[in-house]
């Protein structure tokens, strides 16, 4: 039985055949070419994996970097999408880690390579043209010693290639601090705010202030305009607000560039990589004057290179120059001067769509150790919220990453607003494990202010709109940290000031 069903399927397979031989010979023709190119992948996958292990073929290093997510088994099941990458944020991990003091003892030279980078080039006349390219930096290469040998002229360095690896610091400040166009598509265009911030707290750490160069409104137009605002704040007291508004005509900013000029205020960067800043303003409801005149002066290597999230028409970006940093200068209320000499600082910059977002975020010392936290959540965000960043570094530079699922604060400080009492924070807990790796911040806040961010202009980068929002109080808190935890087998421990931000 079992050889009569043998023999009639090999009989259909052969009619088969034999009536229809050209769809029979294409069938097989498809099948040899597919198994071909199958093997062909695999042998370019098996090829580039031993490339990889020889330092002479992959120009000369010992350890080749892949993004995060490239699998090695991509290159060797034919996943052709894998031989096309490149290393986000590049320049971060060049700069903050390849070639940080920390690694010194290990990384003679980290040199940044593209192989055969997908680009489009636009001709005079309008034609476009896919090409590859290929890039590197000579001196680095040079120094892998795998430099290719050059039949005519020379090959060095150009300024380009210079900004990128060893910029001066200038020339760093105004790359992560300069200026942003609204993305195209951006919904409530109006609602576009950038600004630079800064704080300064006093030696006894009782007396701070927030100053905020702040352009607002869709600047691809002719509805928006500058404000300078500085909040002095006194432990226990209500804070002082100083304003100046200016039309468009009296601010100067640049996508170039992080230097700004609002009104008689300005931020200017210094040969040295150092911020002077200037501002001027009136008290709200008083009239007293306010000139400040300060130095600000970042902590080398000390620093968050900045990132921008888009989702949908969202847009929120985020750098930090100036993570740990020192003052020194004068803030003069009327004709009283308050001097700062290597004061506790900070610096940041901020652009984006605001309307509804709200966010988590503070900054805070913890002895030889500072911290960055934080989280953004755009207006129409479902379900639930993604977990908070937390950015560790020394005076050597990046130490680690964390991403703690949720803040556990205590709402057991009240403060008075124009509504009645309100619950704040009085302590808040970070708590996060990765592999070995554990951190914990606690903090414990000793000020608490609430603004109502359906004001118009309310504090920082909210449009001159109403907004129906669940948490429309901003709250802003001034206390201390405290860091515990373990990196690679490190122990952490510090205690510090700092500034931390919600909503309720």
């Amino acid at each position: 039985m079992h050889r009569e069903r043998l023999s009639t399927s090999w009989l259909l397979a052969w009619r088969t055949v034999t009536s229809r031989p050209w769809r029979a010979l294409l069938l097989c023709g498809g099948f040899g070419v597919g198994v071909a190119v199958m093997i062909v992948l695999l042998a370019v996958g098996e090829a580039m994996v031993r490339q990889a292990s020889q330092e002479r073929l992959v120009g000369g290093g010992q350890v080749t970097v892949l993004p995060e997510g490239i699998d090695i088994e991509v290159l060797t099941t034919g996943g052709l999408g894998g031989l096309f990458f490149s290393v986000p944020n590049a320049r971060f991990v060049h700069r903050q880690v390849l070639t940080s003091p920390r690694l010194a003892d290990a990384v003679t030279v980290a040199a940044p390579q593209l192989e055969g980078k997908l680009l489009y080039l636009t001709t005079a006349d309008g034609v476009e043209h896919p090409v590859r390219a290929t890039g590197e930096v000579p001196s680095a290469t040079r120094q892998l010693g795998a430099m290719p040998d050059i039949s005519n002229g020379v090959w060095d360095d150009d300024t380009g290639d210079l900004r990128w690896t060893r910029p001066t610091m200038a020339e760093l400040r105004h790359d992560v601090d300069r200026f942003h166009r609204p993305s195209e598509g951006l919904a409530n265009a109006d609602s576009w705010g950038e600004w630079h911030y800064f704080n300064v707290l006093s030696p006894d750490a009782k007396r701070w202030a927030f100053i905020t160069f702040l352009v607002g409104g869709d600047v691809r137009g002719d509805r928006w305009g500058g404000q300078l605002l500085v909040t002095l704040h006194e432990r226990g007291k209500a804070p002082r607000r100083f304003v100046t508004n200016v039309t468009r005509d009296r601010v100067r900013f640049s996508r170039r560039d992080a230097d700004v000029r609002i009104g008689d205020g300005q931020v200017r960067v210094l040969p040295d990589g150092r911020y002077a800043v200037k501002s001027v303003g009136r008290e709200a409801g008083t009239g007293t004057t306010l000139t400040l005149d300060l130095v600000v002066n970042p902590a080398p290597r000390v620093e968050f290179p900045g990132a921008t999230l888009i989702s949908g028409d969202f847009t929120s970006g985020y750098a930090v120059p100036a993570l740990r940093a020192t003052a020194t200068g004068t803030i003069c209320v009327a004709s009283r001067c308050d001097t700062y000499e290597n004061a506790q600082a900070y610096h940041d910059h901020n652009w984006g769509g605001w309307r509804g977002v709200t966010w988590e975020w503070g900054a805070t010392r913890a002895g030889d150790y500072t911290l960055l936290y934080g989280r953004v959540t755009p207006e129409d965000t479902s379900g639930g919220t993604s977990p908070l960043f937390v950015y560790v570094t020394d005076e050597r530079g990046f130490v680690a990453l964390f991403r703690p699922k949720a803040m556990r604060y205590d709402d057991a400080r009240v403060v008075q607003t124009a509504e009645g009492p309100l619950a704040v924070p009085a302590t808040a807990e970070l708590f996060d494990v990765r592999g070995a790796d554990t951190l914990r911040v606690l903090l414990t806040v000793d000020d608490a202010v609430a603004t109502d961010t359906r004001t118009g202009l309310a504090e920082r980068g909210e449009g001159d709109y109403a907004r129906g929002l669940a948490r429309p109080w901003f709250i802003q808190m001034a206390g201390e940290a405290r860091l515990s935890g373990r990196i690679r087998g490190k122990v952490l421990d510090g205690r510090g000031r700092g500034f931390f931000e919600t909503y309720r």
